[in-house]
Protein backbone atom coordinates (compact mmCIF):
# COMPACT_ATOMS: atom_id res chain seq x y z
CA UNK A 1 0.00 0.00 0.00
CA UNK A 2 1.29 3.56 -1.01
CA UNK A 3 -1.03 6.27 0.56
CA UNK A 4 -0.48 9.63 1.20
CA UNK A 5 -2.64 12.13 3.12
CA UNK A 6 -2.62 16.03 1.91
CA UNK A 7 -3.38 18.75 4.58
CA UNK A 8 -2.02 18.22 8.28
CA UNK A 9 -5.23 19.81 10.13
CA UNK A 10 -6.35 17.74 13.03
CA UNK A 11 -8.32 15.58 10.27
CA UNK A 12 -5.78 14.78 8.32
CA UNK A 13 -3.45 14.06 10.77
CA UNK A 14 -5.78 11.79 12.13
CA UNK A 15 -6.31 9.76 9.30
CA UNK A 16 -2.49 9.47 8.54
CA UNK A 17 -1.69 8.21 12.50
CA UNK A 18 -4.49 5.61 11.79
CA UNK A 19 -3.07 4.77 8.65
CA UNK A 20 0.48 4.63 9.76
CA UNK A 21 -0.69 1.72 11.52
CA UNK A 22 -0.36 -0.40 8.31
CA UNK A 23 2.87 0.68 7.55
CA UNK A 24 4.42 4.17 6.10
CA UNK A 25 2.46 6.94 5.74
CA UNK A 26 3.52 10.58 4.08
CA UNK A 27 1.63 13.66 5.74
CA UNK A 28 1.80 17.06 3.42
CA UNK A 29 1.41 19.97 5.05
CA UNK A 30 1.22 23.57 3.44
CA UNK A 31 3.02 24.80 6.09
CA UNK A 32 7.16 24.64 6.04
CA UNK A 33 7.13 25.88 9.79
CA UNK A 34 4.07 23.51 11.25
CA UNK A 35 5.72 20.59 9.35
CA UNK A 36 9.54 21.39 11.13
CA UNK A 37 7.47 21.50 14.64
CA UNK A 38 5.45 18.24 13.71
CA UNK A 39 8.89 16.36 12.96
CA UNK A 40 10.35 17.49 15.93
CA UNK A 41 7.88 17.07 18.48
CA UNK A 42 6.20 13.77 16.85
CA UNK A 43 2.87 15.56 17.67
CA UNK A 44 0.37 18.40 15.65
CA UNK A 45 0.79 20.53 18.99
CA UNK A 46 -1.72 22.91 17.12
CA UNK A 47 -4.29 20.72 16.10
CA UNK A 48 -4.54 17.00 18.09
CA UNK A 49 -2.18 17.99 21.40
CA UNK A 50 -1.09 15.24 23.44
CA UNK A 51 -1.69 12.77 20.16
CA UNK A 52 2.19 11.40 19.92
CA UNK A 53 2.93 10.64 15.52
CA UNK A 54 3.51 6.79 14.65
CA UNK A 55 6.67 6.61 13.97
CA UNK A 56 5.25 5.37 10.39
CA UNK A 57 4.29 8.98 10.06
CA UNK A 58 6.28 11.08 7.96
CA UNK A 59 5.58 14.86 7.66
CA UNK A 60 6.51 17.11 4.98
CA UNK A 61 5.77 20.14 2.94
CA UNK A 62 7.34 19.37 0.28
CA UNK A 63 4.41 17.85 -2.39
CA UNK A 64 6.76 15.96 -4.74
CA UNK A 65 7.07 13.55 -1.82
CA UNK A 66 4.15 12.05 -1.94
CA UNK A 67 4.62 11.28 -6.00
CA UNK A 68 4.89 7.41 -4.67
CA UNK A 69 2.16 7.23 -3.22
CA UNK A 70 -0.55 5.56 -5.37
CA UNK A 71 -3.57 7.06 -3.43
CA UNK A 72 -4.05 10.37 -2.16
CA UNK A 73 -6.47 11.63 0.88
CA UNK A 74 -7.27 15.13 0.56
CA UNK A 75 -8.43 16.59 4.15
CA UNK A 76 -8.87 19.73 2.80
CA UNK A 77 -11.95 22.30 3.87
CA UNK A 78 -14.61 21.98 0.95
CA UNK A 79 -14.56 25.32 -0.16
CA UNK A 80 -10.90 25.57 -0.78
CA UNK A 81 -10.71 22.01 -2.57
CA UNK A 82 -11.19 23.43 -5.78
CA UNK A 83 -8.39 26.19 -5.59
CA UNK A 84 -6.17 23.40 -3.98
CA UNK A 85 -6.77 21.18 -6.91
CA UNK A 86 -5.78 23.70 -9.45
CA UNK A 87 -2.68 25.20 -7.86
CA UNK A 88 -1.35 21.25 -7.54
CA UNK A 89 -2.98 20.10 -10.67
CA UNK A 90 0.03 18.76 -12.02
CA UNK A 91 1.01 17.01 -9.40
CA UNK A 92 -2.35 15.48 -8.39
CA UNK A 93 -3.34 14.58 -12.25
CA UNK A 94 -4.15 11.30 -12.93
CA UNK A 95 -4.11 9.71 -9.67
CA UNK A 96 -6.19 8.48 -6.85
CA UNK A 97 -8.23 11.47 -5.01
CA UNK A 98 -9.72 10.47 -1.63
CA UNK A 99 -11.64 13.85 -0.35
CA UNK A 100 -12.14 13.79 3.21
CA UNK A 101 -14.30 16.54 3.65
CA UNK A 102 -18.19 17.47 4.13
CA UNK A 103 -19.70 20.21 2.06
CA UNK A 104 -21.37 21.60 -0.99
CA UNK A 105 -19.25 24.22 -3.00
CA UNK A 106 -20.53 27.50 -2.16
CA UNK A 107 -20.35 28.77 -6.12
CA UNK A 108 -21.72 25.57 -8.38
CA UNK A 109 -23.42 23.67 -5.86
CA UNK A 110 -21.47 21.03 -6.48
CA UNK A 111 -20.22 18.23 -3.68
CA UNK A 112 -16.20 17.16 -3.26
CA UNK A 113 -16.17 13.82 -5.81
CA UNK A 114 -17.83 16.47 -8.69
CA UNK A 115 -15.79 19.04 -7.72
CA UNK A 116 -12.45 16.48 -8.52
CA UNK A 117 -14.09 14.99 -11.56
CA UNK A 118 -14.44 19.12 -13.03
CA UNK A 119 -11.17 20.18 -11.97
CA UNK A 120 -8.80 16.97 -12.70
CA UNK A 121 -11.22 14.86 -15.29
CA UNK A 122 -8.15 12.35 -15.43
CA UNK A 123 -7.84 11.59 -11.89
CA UNK A 124 -9.60 8.58 -10.17
CA UNK A 125 -12.29 10.30 -7.05
CA UNK A 126 -13.44 9.30 -4.31
CA UNK A 127 -14.86 10.09 -0.87
CA UNK A 128 -14.07 8.93 2.53
CA UNK A 129 -17.18 10.66 4.67
CA UNK A 130 -19.60 9.51 8.03
CA UNK A 131 -19.77 10.14 11.64
CA UNK A 132 -16.10 11.00 12.83
CA UNK A 133 -14.03 12.75 15.25
CA UNK A 134 -10.83 13.27 14.67
CA UNK A 135 -9.56 13.26 18.23
CA UNK A 136 -11.34 9.62 18.39
CA UNK A 137 -9.91 8.47 14.98
CA UNK A 138 -6.34 9.83 16.57
CA UNK A 139 -6.59 8.06 19.79
CA UNK A 140 -7.43 4.92 17.89
CA UNK A 141 -11.06 4.64 19.39
CA UNK A 142 -13.33 2.40 17.07
CA UNK A 143 -15.38 4.32 13.85
CA UNK A 144 -16.80 3.44 11.05
CA UNK A 145 -17.14 5.43 8.00
CA UNK A 146 -18.45 5.03 4.22
CA UNK A 147 -15.88 4.96 1.43
CA UNK A 148 -17.73 6.44 -1.88
CA UNK A 149 -16.65 5.67 -5.37
CA UNK A 150 -18.56 4.93 -8.36
CA UNK A 151 -15.92 2.72 -9.48
CA UNK A 152 -16.83 -0.25 -7.64
CA UNK A 153 -13.31 -2.25 -8.51
CA UNK A 154 -11.72 0.87 -7.16
CA UNK A 155 -14.11 1.03 -4.63
CA UNK A 156 -13.21 -2.35 -2.86
CA UNK A 157 -9.18 -1.83 -3.56
CA UNK A 158 -9.27 1.81 -1.55
CA UNK A 159 -11.80 -0.34 1.16
CA UNK A 160 -9.05 -2.52 1.61
CA UNK A 161 -6.37 -0.38 1.81
CA UNK A 162 -7.78 2.84 3.69
CA UNK A 163 -9.41 0.11 6.29
CA UNK A 164 -6.82 -0.20 9.84
CA UNK A 165 -7.47 -1.54 13.33
CA UNK A 166 -9.53 1.34 14.57
CA UNK A 167 -11.15 2.06 11.47
CA UNK A 168 -13.95 0.46 9.58
CA UNK A 169 -15.00 0.94 6.13
CA UNK A 170 -18.76 0.41 4.51
CA UNK A 171 -18.17 1.38 0.54
CA UNK A 172 -20.67 2.32 -2.26
CA UNK A 173 -20.99 3.82 -5.75
CA UNK A 174 -23.56 6.48 -4.64
CA UNK A 175 -21.43 9.68 -4.50
CA UNK A 176 -24.49 11.96 -4.55
CA UNK A 177 -25.97 9.84 -1.58
CA UNK A 178 -22.42 9.69 0.44
CA UNK A 179 -21.69 13.59 -0.68
CA UNK A 180 -25.09 15.25 0.55
CA UNK A 181 -25.68 13.22 3.59
CA UNK A 182 -22.48 14.19 4.59
CA UNK A 183 -22.90 17.76 3.67
CA UNK A 184 -26.50 18.38 4.78
CA UNK A 185 -26.88 16.73 8.54
CA UNK A 186 -24.04 19.77 9.33
CA UNK A 187 -26.42 22.37 8.56
CA UNK A 188 -28.95 20.24 10.91
CA UNK A 189 -26.18 20.15 13.52
CA UNK A 190 -26.03 24.17 13.29
CA UNK A 191 -29.92 24.20 13.74
CA UNK A 192 -29.48 21.74 16.95
CA UNK A 193 -26.92 23.59 18.83
CA UNK A 194 -28.73 26.72 18.50
CA UNK A 195 -32.32 24.99 19.51
CA UNK A 196 -29.85 23.53 22.57
CA UNK A 197 -27.80 27.06 23.37
CA UNK A 198 -31.50 28.96 23.30
CA UNK A 199 -32.34 26.41 26.24
CA UNK A 200 -35.20 24.86 23.78
CA UNK A 201 -34.83 21.11 25.34
CA UNK A 202 -34.01 17.99 24.32
CA UNK A 203 -37.65 17.19 22.53
CA UNK A 204 -36.90 20.49 20.64
CA UNK A 205 -33.65 18.92 19.44
CA UNK A 206 -35.05 15.74 18.43
CA UNK A 207 -38.12 17.40 16.36
CA UNK A 208 -34.91 19.25 14.37
CA UNK A 209 -32.88 16.34 13.67
CA UNK A 210 -35.96 13.87 12.50
CA UNK A 211 -37.40 16.73 10.41
CA UNK A 212 -33.75 17.51 9.25
CA UNK A 213 -33.19 14.24 7.95
CA UNK A 214 -36.55 14.41 5.54
CA UNK A 215 -34.81 17.49 4.46
CA UNK A 216 -31.87 15.62 3.50
CA UNK A 217 -33.60 12.90 2.19
CA UNK A 218 -35.74 14.86 -0.23
CA UNK A 219 -32.67 16.84 -1.72
CA UNK A 220 -30.22 14.05 -2.09
CA UNK A 221 -33.46 11.85 -3.20
CA UNK A 222 -34.01 14.69 -5.69
CA UNK A 223 -31.04 14.43 -7.12
CA UNK A 224 -30.66 10.31 -7.18
CA UNK A 225 -29.07 9.56 -4.36
CA UNK A 226 -30.31 6.39 -3.21
CA UNK A 227 -32.44 5.78 0.00
CA UNK A 228 -30.25 3.37 1.78
CA UNK A 229 -27.18 5.29 1.64
CA UNK A 230 -29.22 8.25 3.73
CA UNK A 231 -29.97 6.05 6.24
CA UNK A 232 -25.84 4.73 6.53
CA UNK A 233 -23.37 6.10 8.00
CA UNK A 234 -23.14 9.05 5.56
CA UNK A 235 -26.42 10.54 6.55
CA UNK A 236 -27.93 9.07 9.04
CA UNK A 237 -25.30 8.17 11.44
CA UNK A 238 -23.54 10.88 10.68
CA UNK A 239 -26.46 12.62 11.70
CA UNK A 240 -27.02 11.42 15.19
CA UNK A 241 -23.36 12.24 15.87
CA UNK A 242 -22.70 15.62 15.02
CA UNK A 243 -26.48 17.14 16.39
CA UNK A 244 -25.31 15.64 19.65
CA UNK A 245 -21.66 16.35 20.62
CA UNK A 246 -19.95 19.69 20.99
CA UNK A 247 -16.94 18.77 19.51
CA UNK A 248 -18.71 19.22 16.57
CA UNK A 249 -17.76 22.66 15.21
CA UNK A 250 -20.98 22.76 13.27
CA UNK A 251 -22.92 22.12 16.44
CA UNK A 252 -20.35 24.96 18.41
CA UNK A 253 -21.08 27.50 15.97
CA UNK A 254 -25.21 26.61 17.11
CA UNK A 255 -24.67 26.58 20.16
CA UNK A 256 -23.16 30.02 19.95
CA UNK A 257 -25.62 31.32 17.78
CA UNK A 258 -28.19 30.12 20.33
CA UNK A 259 -26.43 31.76 23.37
CA UNK A 260 -26.02 34.75 21.35
CA UNK A 261 -22.09 34.42 21.80
CA UNK A 262 -19.58 35.69 19.00
CA UNK A 263 -17.88 32.28 17.05
CA UNK A 264 -14.02 31.90 16.34
CA UNK A 265 -14.01 33.02 12.45
CA UNK A 266 -11.18 31.06 12.46
CA UNK A 267 -12.55 27.91 13.38
CA UNK A 268 -13.31 26.32 9.58
CA UNK A 269 -17.52 25.45 9.95
CA UNK A 270 -18.21 23.65 6.70
CA UNK A 271 -22.03 23.87 7.32
CA UNK A 272 -22.29 27.75 7.47
CA UNK A 273 -21.64 28.15 3.44
CA UNK A 274 -22.69 24.85 2.94
CA UNK A 275 -26.21 25.75 4.30
CA UNK A 276 -26.15 28.82 1.59
CA UNK A 277 -25.17 26.63 -1.05
CA UNK A 278 -28.22 24.23 -0.44
CA UNK A 279 -30.22 27.04 0.12
CA UNK A 280 -29.96 27.97 -3.10
CA UNK A 281 -29.75 25.05 -5.04
CA UNK A 282 -33.03 24.34 -3.25
CA UNK A 283 -34.95 27.09 -4.55
CA UNK A 284 -33.52 26.36 -8.31
CA UNK A 285 -34.90 22.94 -7.81
CA UNK A 286 -38.40 24.01 -6.68
CA UNK A 287 -37.62 22.09 -3.56
CA UNK A 288 -38.89 22.71 0.04
CA UNK A 289 -36.18 23.22 2.69
CA UNK A 290 -37.44 25.21 5.25
CA UNK A 291 -35.00 24.39 8.27
CA UNK A 292 -31.58 25.10 5.93
CA UNK A 293 -33.49 28.01 4.82
CA UNK A 294 -33.77 29.12 8.60
CA UNK A 295 -29.64 27.97 9.06
CA UNK A 296 -29.07 30.35 6.07
CA UNK A 297 -30.72 33.67 7.41
CA UNK A 298 -28.89 32.38 10.77
CA UNK A 299 -25.77 32.41 9.92
CA UNK A 300 -26.08 35.34 7.62
CA UNK A 301 -27.81 37.45 10.57
CA UNK A 302 -30.92 38.52 8.56
CA UNK A 303 -33.12 36.19 10.85
CA UNK A 304 -33.13 36.16 14.80
CA UNK A 305 -33.63 32.82 16.63
CA UNK A 306 -36.72 34.14 17.98
CA UNK A 307 -37.68 34.64 14.20
CA UNK A 308 -36.81 31.57 12.83
CA UNK A 309 -38.78 29.25 15.59
CA UNK A 310 -41.83 31.30 14.90
CA UNK A 311 -41.47 30.79 11.15
CA UNK A 312 -41.13 27.06 11.54
CA UNK A 313 -43.76 26.91 14.33
CA UNK A 314 -46.17 28.59 12.09
CA UNK A 315 -45.82 26.05 8.99
CA UNK A 316 -48.87 24.01 7.29
CA UNK A 317 -49.74 21.35 9.90
CA UNK A 318 -49.38 17.83 7.55
CA UNK A 319 -48.90 14.22 7.41
CA UNK A 320 -45.57 13.31 8.27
Amino acid sequence: MSVAVIGSGAFGTALAISLAGNGPVTLWSRSAEQARAMCDRRENAQRLPGVRLPDALRVTADLSETEASETLLLAIPMQKLRGALTEHADALAGRTLVACCKGIELKTGLGPVAVISESLPDARPALLTGPSFAHDIARGLPTALTLACADADLSATLQAELTTANLRLYRTTDTFGAEFGGALKNVMAIACGAVIGAGLGDSARAALMTRGYAEMQRMALALGARPETLAGLSGFGDLALTCTSDQSRNYRLGLSIGRGETFDPTITVEGAATARAVATKAKGMGLDMPITDCVTGLVNQSLTLTDAMAQLLARPLKEE
